[in-house]
C-alpha cells in the first residue's frame, strides 16, 4: 500500500517528520518498507537564464538559446514558441528522467548540440501547461534545484500490510492510525447530497441469486456525463502513489477506492440489456472477457455480475469488455458492493487474475461501508463530469453483517502482555481507533470492558484480538523483557529433553562429515506407495492439506526418506555423485480415529556415491552398507548407547530397504531404528539409478535409553591375550547371537567379543555357514598365563558348541 503525505493531509494533520512517522507506524504494525519524495526527480532540473536566443538555421520552428544554470553557458535547442531572453526558465540536465518516462540525453538536433531541455510544466508534472516554457520568477537563485526553489516536497510511504489489516488497504485507514499515533482527529470527507431528479427505480433494479456469496449490492446512477480528462488535482492524487489516470469517471473510482478501501466499478448503462443487474454464480464452462480483453472459461463457483442476458463483470476482481466506459457514454451506473471474501480470492486464484479490488476483497472490506463510498463516488463524479444524478439509491442487503461486542479483561490482558495497565489507558487506546466502549461489569474478581470494534475493523472477533490492539497502540518497545524462571533442577533435567538430544546428533552428524538437509513437512500423495509400505501401514495413512500448495505438497510426511531421496536426486542431476546428508525432523502418523497425528522425530540420513573423494593417492571406492551402518554405531557409541542390537528380523519394518543388506536397531527389545541398502525398486520409483544407503533412528523412543551418566573404567596395565574360534553353524542363525552368548556369560577375563569373518559354499555343507570371532582377554591384576586362558577359552567355546549345536571345522 502507498500513500503520500499530501493526501493524508487531507484527513489528518501530520505533526510528525517523515522518517518519525514512518518509524511509529512500524512500532503499531504498518511496516514501512520504503519511502520517497515524489520530487526527487526534480534535484537535476535547475533554474536558469536564457541568455541569447538565435534562429535555428536548419530549422524554421526551433531556436538555439545560450542558458545560465550558475555555472557557465550551455547551448539549448528548443522549440517552445514563448522563449525569449532573460527569461528564468527550468533546464533539466542529461541523466534527468522526467515522469514520462523521457531519460534527457545530451544530442544533436539538426547539426546543433543540445545539452539539456527547458520543460513546460505538463512535462514536469507540474501542471496543465504544455505550449511553453515553464516561467519561474526572477528572484529564483540560478541553479537552485527546482524541487528547492519551488518549495516541492512531498514523501511518500510503501506500506507492507499484513493480511489481517485490510483496513489499512486505503488512505482513510493509514490516516486514522497516524491519528492514533499524534492522538490527534481524523477529518472524514464530506460529501453533500446533489441535486437529483427522476428515481433510480423507475429505470434498474438489482437482483441477488447468490446472497450468500453477495450478502449486499448497492448502486447509483448518473446521466448526462462527459467523459474526459480529470482535473490535475484528481490525477496528482492518483500520480502520487504510482496510479495511472485514464479518464474522469474510471479515475474517480479508483480515487474512491484508494480513500476509502472500498472497490467500486462503473458500467456503461447503455451496454446493460433490460437495464438491470442480476449477480448470480456462472454456469460451468461459460465464457467471459474481461477488461483486460482475456477471454476466460467460468466455473460453478465464480460469481458473476450480470445484465438481463449476459455477465457484464466478474465479482469482486475485474468487469467485462462488454460494458465498459467509452468515449461516448452519457450514463453510468456505479456499482458498490459487499462480496464474501472467501468467493473473491477463490475466483482470483482459479482464473491467475490479480487486481487491486481482489485484493481488498479477499481480506475484507467494510460490510457497512458501500454506502457511503458509492455516494462518494457520486458527488465526484458530478463535479468531474458535469452530470446529473438520478435520485435515489438502490440498497439490496438480503444478509445484514451482526454487530460485535467483544468482552475484555483487565487482569488477564496485563497476564498476556507481561504489562501492568490501568482501565482507563486501555480504553484510551482503544477509543483512539475509534474501538467503541459499551460497558463495564465485575466478573468474579476482574474487571471486564465491553467494546464494539467499527465494522471496518473485521479482523477483531475475540478479546485476544482486542490485547493485540492494546500492545501495538501502548507501544511494543514499553512492554519490559522478562525470561522464564527455571530451577536448576528443571535446567538439568533438560539435559535429557529431544531438543538437546537432536542439536547433539546434529553436531554429531556434521563431524562425520555429512551435511543437513532442511525439507518440507509436506510430501506427494503417493510417497509411501513409492517407498512400497503396505496400506495397513501406519505409515500409509496420511494427514491430507485442506488447501495445498502444490500437488507435490498434498501430505503429511510419514516418514523422512522421500525428502533426502529427491534431493539425491536434485544432485546428482547436477552430476554430484557422492553425497552424505542427514535430516531431523517429525513424521506425523495417523494412530485410529484420533484427531491429530503422533507426531515422531526422526533421525534420517543417507549416504551414496563414494567412501571418499579420489585423489592420486586413493582410489574410488563406492560406499557400502557397513559404512552408513559405522556411522550409526558411531552416532549411537557417542550418545553413551551400549551394544544396540543389529538384527535383519527388526528390517521387516523397512520394505523400501534391499533384503539381506538391512538390519533393525533395538535396545532392550525396542526398536529405534532401521539400517540398509535402498531397494532397487524404490530407487526406480524415484528417478535413481545410483545405489543408495540409509539410517532412520526414532530420537523419542531413543531418548528412553540415553544414560544419566557416563561409565568410565581404569585402563589395564597388564597386556591381553587374543583366541580365534570358528565354528560351523546353521546358515539362518545370526552371528550376534553368538557374540551375546559370550558376552552373558560374563567370564571373569573377556574383555572384547568381535566377529571378523562369516563364509559359506566350498566345503561348507550345505545349510551351513562358517562363522570366525576373537575374543580379547585381559586381567587388571596380572599378567595371563596360557593355562588360565585355555581353560577357560575352551569353557566358553564347548558352552556355545552345545547351545547352538555347531561343529568344528
Amino acid at each position: 500500500m502507498k500513500v503520500s503525505i499530501s493526501w493524508l493531509t487531507d484527513y489528518v494533520t501530520i505533526e510528525l517528520e517523515p522518517k518519525i512517522l514512518a518509524d511509529a507506524l512500524t512500532m503499531v504494525g504498518l511496516e514501512v518498507e520504503g519511502m520517497w519524495d515524489r520530487y526527487d526527480y526534480l534535484d537535476s532540473v535547475l533554474v536558469s537564464r536564457i541568455e541569447t536566443v538565435l534562429p535555428h538555421p536548419n530549422a524554421d520552428r526551433l531556436t538555439c538559446c545560450t542558458v545560465n544554470a550558475g555555472s557557465g553557458p550551455v547551448s539549448i535547442v528548443c522549440g517552445a514558441p514563448n522563449v525569449k531572453e532573460n527569461m528564468l526558465v527550468p533546464l533539466a540536465l542529461p541523466g534527468t528522467t522526467l515522469p514520462g518516462g523521457l531519460e534527457i540525453r545530451k544530442s544533436t538536433i539538426r547539426g546543433q548540440v543540445s545539452e539539456g531541455m527547458l520543460c513546460s510544466e505538463k512535462e514536469l508534472a507540474l501542471g496543465e501547461g504544455a505550449s511553453g516554457i515553464m516561467s519561474l520568477e526572477p528572484e529564483i537563485p540560478l541553479g537552485t534545484p527546482l524541487n528547492q526553489a519551488l518549495k516541492l516536497s512531498d514523501t511518500v510511504f510503501e506500506i507492507g500490510l499484513t493480511p489481517n489489516r485490510p483496513d489499512c488497504a486505503s488512505v482513510i485507514g493509514i490516516a486514522r492510525e497516524v491519528a492514533a499515533i499524534q492522538k490527534t482527529e481524523i477529518r472524514y470527507p464530506h460529501y453533500p447530497s446533489p441535486e437529483s431528479d427522476g428515481s433510480i427505480t423507475d429505470l434498474t433494479s438489482v437482483n441477488i441469486e447468490a446472497p450468500d456469496l453477495c450478502p449486499r449490492y448497492a448502486a447509483r446512477m448518473i446521466k448526462n456525463i462527459k467523459v474526459s480528462e480529470s482535473p490535475a488535482w484528481l490525477k496528482d492524487r492518483l500520480l502520487s502513489i504510482g496510479q495511472r489516470p485514464i479518464n474522469n469517471i474510471v479515475d474517480v473510482t479508483n480515487f474512491v477506492m484508494l480513500e476509502t478501501g472500498q472497490p467500486l466499478h462503473a458500467f456503461d448503462f447503455s451496454f446493460l440489456e433490460g437495464g438491470r443487474i442480476v449477480v448470480r454464480t456462472a454456469r460451468a464452462g461459460e465464457p467471459f472477457t474481461t477488461l483486460d480483453s482475456k477471454k476466460r472459461t467460468l466455473s460453478e463457483e465464480m460469481l458473476l455480475i450480470c445484465d438481463a442476458e449476459k455477465p457484464v463483470g466478474i465479482a469482486g476482481v475485474m468487469g467485462g469488455e462488454n460494458s465498459e466506459i467509452q468515449n461516448d457514454t452519457t450514463t453510468v451506473l456505479i456499482e458498490s458492493a459487499y462480496f464474501k471474501p472467501g468467493s473473491v480470492r477463490k475466483t482470483s486464484k482459479q482464473l491467475g487474475l490479480s487486481t487491486d479490488a481482489s485484493y481488498r476483497f479477499e481480506r475484507g472490506i467494510d460490510p457497512h461501508g458501500t454506502i457511503d463510498s458509492l455516494m462518494r463516488a457520486a458527488e465526484l463524479m458530478v463535479q468531474v463530469s458535469g452530470g446529473t444524478p438520478v435520485a435515489g439509491v438502490i440498497d439490496v442487503h438480503p444478509k445484514p453483517a451482526p454487530s460485535k461486542c467483544i468482552p475484555l479483561s483487565v487482569r488477564a490482558t496485563n497476564r498476556l502482555l507481561g504489562t501492568d495497565i490501568t482501565e482507563e489507558t486501555i480504553i484510551d487506546l482503544l477509543e483512539s481507533i475509534e474501538i467503541k466502549l459499551d460497558g463495564k461489569e465485575r466478573v468474579g474478581n476482574e474487571d471486564v470492558i465491553s467494546f464494539s470494534p467499527p465494522s471496518y475493523r473485521v479482523d477483531l472477533a475475540r478479546p485476544e484480538d482486542l490485547m493485540e490492539e492494546v500492545a501495538r497502540l501502548y507501544g511494543y518497545e514499553r512492554i519490559p523483557t522478562t525470561l522464564p524462571v527455571m530451577t536448576a533442577t528443571e535446567i538439568r533435567a533438560g539435559a535429557t529433553t529431544l531438543r538437546c538430544l537432536r542439536d547433539k546428533c546434529r553436531d554429531k552428524m556434521i563431524g562425520y562429515g555429512f551435511s543437513e538437509a532442511i525439507n518440507y513437512s509436506f510430501i506427494h500423495s503417493d510417497s509411501a506407495s513409492k517407498l512400497q509400505i503396505p496400506e495397513d501401514d501406519p505409515r500409509h495413512g496420511v494427514v491430507s492439506l485442506l488447501n495445498p500448495l502444490t500437488e507435490d505438497q498434498a501430505v503429511m510426511r510419514t516418514s523422512l526418506l522421500p525428502g533426502l531421496l529427491e534431493t539425491m536426486g536434485r544432485n546428482l542431476s547436477k552430476q554430484v555423485k557422492t553425497l552424505r546428508i542427514f535430516e531431523v525432523g517429525k513424521a506425523f502418523l495417523v494412530h485410529g480415529d484420533e484427531e491429530l497425528p503422533k507426531e515422531r522425530e526422526t533421525l534420517a540420513a543417507l549416504w551414496t556415491g563414494d567412501r571418499q573423494a579420489s585423489s592420486w593417492s586413493t582410489q574410488s571406492i563406492p560406499s557400502d552398507f557397513y559404512d552408513i551402518k559405522g556411522i550409526t554405531a558411531a552416532l549411537l557409541g557417542d550418545l553413551g548407547l551400549e551394544d544396540p542390537l543389529y538384527s535383519k528380523k527388526g528390517a521387516s519394518s523397512g520394505p523400501y530397504l534391499r533384503p539381506g543388506y538391512a538390519a533393525g536397531i533395538a535396545i532392550d527389545g525396542e526398536n529405534i531404528g532401521l539400517v540398509g541398502e535402498i531397494h532397487p525398486d524404490v530407487l526406480s520409483t524415484f528417478g535413481l539409478k545410483q545405489t543408495a544407503f540409509i539410517f532412520e533412528l526414532f530420537l523419542d523412543r531413543l531418548a528412553d535409553y540415553l544414560p544419566d551418566h557416563k561409565k568410565i573404567s581404569g585402563i589395564s596395565k597388564f597386556p591381553a591375550v587374543a583366541r580365534d574360534v570358528t565354528l560351523i553353524v546353521d546358515k539362518q542363525l545370526e552371528a550376534y547371537q553368538l557374540l551375546d552368548k559370550v558376552k552373558q556369560m560374563e567370564a571373569q577375563l573377556v574383555e572384547e567379543v568381535s566377529l571378523f569373518d562369516v563364509f559359506d559354499g566350498g566345503a561348507i555343507p550345505e545349510g551351513k555357514k562358517s562363522v570366525s570371532f576373537r575374543i580379547t582377554y585381559r586381567s587388571a591384576e596380572h599378567t595371563l598365563e596360557d593355562e588360565s586362558v585355555n581353560q577357560t577359552h575352551t569353557a566358553i567355546c564347548e558352552q556355545i558348541i552345545k547351545e547352538f549345536k555347531a561343529d568344528l571345522p
